[in-house]
């Protein structure tokens, strides 16, 4: 009986809790249907992987083959082309693109003019709802040797037009730069909403012990939202082998294919052109294990270092 009344007193509890923030459950109720039927109902869809899959017989009946294909993507000549071309990508994207929406943020947030800060906002995020087939046909109108804007100006200067499109050397610069112009004033909206939690009066103490703009951006601003920088670093090591499909598809041709294919453009011609989902994917899950170590090593990393994680 003591038993039954302390798990009944248990239930009533939570059911008190739950009641009292019923709306906040609520509001959070269409990211955990998204999170659900997007990201963890698919994941039944991997034991595929370890089988040479048939649509004609389903999952149920397919022929089980263990390890199979990932000794055959290991062992594939191109794997060491595609594991090279997609981390040195993703290096770019980290090293150049992750610092630059927090260096935005700052100096949106040292603007003391609010109609004038808006306006400058609006301007940096409207190239996030640009879809990429804009963003690389801009690209091919800017940077072709047929009229193109940048390479006029080279004739026009004297130096010889460069080959941007179709150049191996200039891909890779391509790609991070198209990123770079597309996302950094989107990825600015969390750092500015942690720089508005920041309390003005330590600002306004700072200033009174004579320190400057400088010395309040880095004794105040930034150990204000060191945590959220951790998090989200945390949160992009674990898509750091996602390129982007479609931009790199796009930008894709025969004479930078060698330097050009990565993973998700891989999965594509394997798995939709030539119809071996299981072989694809292995590649997928190959890439999502990847950034499952990184997440789960960073998370310790920085609760070694005195942060709180993710987790």
């Amino acid at each position: 009986m003591p038993a039954q009344t302390a798990n009944r007193s248990k239930a009533r509890r939570r059911l008190q809790r739950l009641m009292k923030n019923r709306w906040l459950y609520l509001m959070a109720l269409p990211g955990m249907l998204f999170f659900i039927i997007f990201r963890y109902f698919p994941m039944w869809g991997l034991l595929i992987a370890f089988q040479d899959y048939q649509p004609a017989l389903g999952m149920m009946n397919s022929n089980w083959v263990g390890l199979k294909h990932f000794e055959r993507f290991f062992f594939d000549a191109s794997f060491g082309m595609l594991f090279k071309n997609t981390l040195i990508l993703a290096i770019y994207n980290l090293v150049f693109f992750f610092p630059l929406p927090i260096v935005l943020a700052l100096l949106l947030n040292e603007i003391r003019k609010e109609a004038f800060k808006r306006t400058i906002q609006t301007i940096v995020y409207i190239p996030h709802f640009v879809s990429w087939v804009v963003v690389v046909g801009i690209s091919y109108i800017f940077f072709t040797t047929e009229g193109g804007i940048v390479n006029d100006m080279l004739a026009a200067l004297g130096f010889p037009k460069i080959d941007f499109l179709i150049s191996s050397d200039w891909f890779r610069t391509m790609i991070v730069s198209q990123v770079v112009w597309k996302e950094t004033g989107w990825g600015t909206i969390i750092f500015l909403a942690a720089l508005a939690g920041v309390d003005p009066q330590l600002y306004e103490a700072a200033t009174i012990d004579g320190a400057g703009r400088f010395r309040r951006l880095w004794h105040i601003t930034l150990p204000a939202i060191r945590g959220v920088i951790v998090i989200l670093f945390i949160l992009r090591l674990g898509s750091f082998l996602d390129t982007g499909f479609e931009q790199i598809f796009l930008m894709l041709n025969s004479m930078n294919r060698e330097v050009g294919e990565v993973f998700d453009t891989y999965v594509y011609n394997v798995g939709i052109q030539q119809g071996q989902f299981s072989y694809s994917t292995t590649v997928g899950l190959f890439k999502s294990l990847i950034g499952l170590v990184l997440v789960v090593g960073a998370n310790r990393m920085a609760k070694k270092f005195g942060e709180s994680g993710l987790y």
